[in-house]
């Protein structure tokens, strides 16, 4: 399936249902049992039950993974099963997985790494990204004694053109780092197109991307895009907190870093690798490829990996376009009188499902909780926040609210928000 198709195509309302079936509290919240949406998803998703339900299981077992007894043994399995879903998730079976708390340590280590042991007078980033591969940009530049070079914004698309990045790359380039798409605007970058230039003007530049937003809402090929390393959450991926995932190709793997002297050369884990988080992430690979077995036939895993995430692209581009520009039943967010869609780009096959939206009457912190009061769960983007300031300022904005489903929603659900919100437009 051609994940172009501008409008998106939509679930039909039974595997709708059960999509949503396989997932914990998506129209209840868990405290107070009352119904709501929760439009916060970039913050963390949905658990699918049975990725909760692999990791408990498994949480609850002491053997460890490296030794000789039978559970044990039985525990190594599933973690070597994890590290392929991995695999599958990003089309490579080279290099190494790096694992840890967090993907934004993931994120670190790599540019750490890259900074510490590959020569250069300069790294190249962007006003876009997350602040743990900013920040891990401006300390180890100023560790190291090389000059950041920071790509601007472009205020219409939300995103960063092309040529802003590669304009500047020079020879003495030492690392790049971008993200696949804003957890701000949703604006995806070219990743494809950045990595090709970017290596024409230096052929062995190392080339770290940041896909933690874009992991759940479409497809990532290292085959296609062969970047040095890369990390994404398993907990704005359907999964558990509390572990964070990264690729390094194999000439990343071989640079000095931190590793126990008894592990290979190319060997990034420290200490012993939870094996339910692995089984966790399993199931989620599992069940995105479940979803590819609705639409077609195939005995290859990565190949209905890649129709499941086709089509929650598709599904999440249709809900995107109703939010915009309404349905039979309520008005779209760019036709209520009040509301201001920040970032707006025309073109939804370039941007992942995140609106950033302001009200012409209520500040952005006092809507968010306007929205709770009446069942709706978003999030508030100021100035005043370090997660969000430097991106706010460059696109010439005081603050958004940012909404962001995910593909469990439906039609009815987009149809609610619009209604809420005509509403708080109301609010004198």
């Amino acid at each position: 399936m051609k994940d172009n198709i501008e409008q998106g195509q939509l679930f039909d309302e039974l595997l709708s249902k059960e999509i949503k079936d396989k997932f914990y509290h998506v129209d209840v919240d868990p405290i107070n049992k009352t119904k709501r949406l929760f439009f916060d998803n970039s913050g963390g998703s949905f658990r699918l039950k049975a990725a909760s339900h692999a990791f408990t299981k498994l949480d609850e077992l002491p053997d460890c993974p490296e030794h000789g007894n039978t559970t044990a043994k039985w525990l190594m399995d599933i973690q070597e099963e994890g590290y392929r879903s991995i695999e599958t998730i990003l089309n490579t079976n080279t290099g190494s997985i790096v694992t840890s708390l967090t993907a934004s340590m993931v994120m670190f280590d790599m540019v750490r790494t890259v900074m510490e042991n590959v020569p250069g007078g300069n790294v190249v980033t962007t006003l876009l990204e997350h602040p743990s591969a900013y920040d891990s940009m401006v300390s180890y530049a100023a560790a190291t004694g090389k000059e950041l070079r920071v790509a601007k914004t472009n205020p219409l698309t939300g995103g960063v053109d092309v040529e802003d990045i590669i304009e500047l790359i020079d020879q003495d380039t030492c690392l790049l780092t971008f993200m696949y798409a804003s957890n701000v605007s949703g604006a995806l970058l070219d990743a494809e197109k950045i990595v090709v230039e970017a290596r024409k003007i230096k052929p062995d530049l190392y080339i770290v991307v940041d896909a933690v937003q874009h992991a759940p809402h479409g497809i990532i090929d290292v085959s296609k895009v062969p970047v040095d390393g890369i990390n994404f959450a398993p907990y704005k991926f359907f999964g558990p907190r509390g572990f964070g995932i990264g690729y390094v190709s194999e000439r990343l793997a071989k640079l000095p870093h931190n590793k126990l002297i008894a592990k290979p050369n190319d060997y990034w884990q420290l200490g012993s690798p939870a094996p339910a988080h692995f089984a966790a992430v399993t199931e989620v690979v599992n069940y995105v490829c479940w979803l590819g077995e609705q639409f077609i036939t195939s005995t290859t895993k990565r190949e209905l990996f890649v129709e499941g995430m086709t089509r929650i692209k598709l599904h999440e581009r249709a809900l995107m376009h109703a939010m915009l520009e309404g349905t039979e039943n309520a008005e779209g967010l760019r036709h209520i009188d009040g509301i201001n869609v920040y970032l707006d780009c025309k073109d939804l096959t370039k941007k992942d499902f995140i609106m950033a939206i302001g009200f012409d009457n209520i500040d952005y912190k006092k809507a968010v909780e306007y929205y709770e009061m009446n069942g709706v769960v978003t999030f508030e983007r100021l100035l005043s926040s370090p997660y969000s300031s430097r991106m706010l300022e460059s696109f010439g904005l005081k603050g958004s609210i940012r909404v962001s489903p995910i593909h469990c929603h439906n039609l009815k659900d987009i149809e609610k928000f619009l209604e809420v919100t005509k509403i708080l437009c109301q609010i004198q």
